[in-house]
């Protein structure tokens, strides 16, 4: 039976990817924070899933849930890792303060980054092990390929991650590693939520503020018009196991309305993103 690890399985797309695999075939290696969602978990999924306890944050924690997933495979590689664990940060830039734009990177840029150097040896780069090697996933978004206003360290980071991603796939053809990334639109995913949650009151004096209330209140509707997470988790076995994968997998509900946003001109953007915004200066 192949084995993935899957990092951020508790909710959301993560959730969903565990639920999906064992399914065609997989064993997951879930990642979660807590405990009791290990336990709550395992009751769901069953004895094709195994915990791991880590945070994409905390490297000596990923480091030993890699000991513990090379004990499991005995001496069998790893046929996948899904680096899918993110947040996202919302804010003007003028106003977020700089340890924000850390903690949006660390969870996805520097998370990533120490998974695959964990995860990696069980992939492919130890030759010791048995099996073909492993592919990558990396969990991007359409974001980046847009720069969105008041989203621009979640932006940035996802930009991030999609170079990194292609560097990273040209180093491991050395290996034989293939890395997929894939860029959803909106998915109904508690990201959003979690987003919605974060208290802005700090910023009330800000004049990007109403701005910011109106991302607030979008944020709702693009989880209830959002993609359902199953549908990534179909692109993440797709991506797993075809013969050739994409290297980019864009995802969205409106294909079309994507293309052409990364089509215009980028003043025209600007131009209709201020509008809808409301950053147009005052005059």
């Amino acid at each position: 039976m192949p084995s993935v690890v899957v990092t951020g399985v508790s909710t959301g797309i993560g959730h969903a990817i565990t639920k999906f695999l064992p399914d065609k075939g997989f064993r997951v290696f879930g990642s979660v924070r807590k405990e009791a969602d290990a336990e709550r978990l395992i009751g769901e999924f069953g004895s094709n899933f195994k915990p791991l306890i880590f945070d994409v944050t905390d490297e000596a924690a990923i480091r030993t849930a890699a000991g513990e997933v090379r004990a499991a495979l005995g001496g069998e590689r790893l046929a996948g890792l899904v680096n899918n664990a993110g947040i996202a940060v919302s804010g003007a830039v003028l106003d977020l303060p700089a340890e924000e734009f850390r903690r949006q990177f660390e969870v996805n840029v520097i998370g990533p980054i120490v998974a695959t150097q964990a995860f990696a040896p069980l992939l492919g780069t130890d030759p010791s092990l048995r099996g073909a090697p492993g592919r990558i996933v990396m969990m991007s978004s359409v974001a980046g390929k847009f720069g969105n206003p008041l989203m621009a360290a979640y932006s940035a980071s996802k930009h991030a991650l999609n170079g990194l991603s292609d560097g990273l796939r040209r180093e491991l053809m050395l290996f034989g590693i293939d890395v997929v990334t894939i860029m959803p639109g909106a998915v109904k995913t508690p990201i959003w939520a979690k987003s919605a949650e974060e208290d802005i009151s700090k910023y009330a004096g800000s004049p990007f503020y109403p701005a910011l209330q109106k991302i607030r209140a979008l944020l709702p509707k693009m989880d209830a018009s959002g993609l359902p997470p199953e549908t990534i988790a179909q692109h993440v076995y797709d991506a797993l196991t075809s013969p050739k994968p994409k290297a980019h997998d864009i995802v969205t509900p409106g294909p079309l309305q994507f293309w052409v946003s990364t089509k215009l001109p980028p003043r025209w953007i600007d131009r209709i993103v201020a509008s809808r915004m409301g950053l147009k200066p005052n005059t």
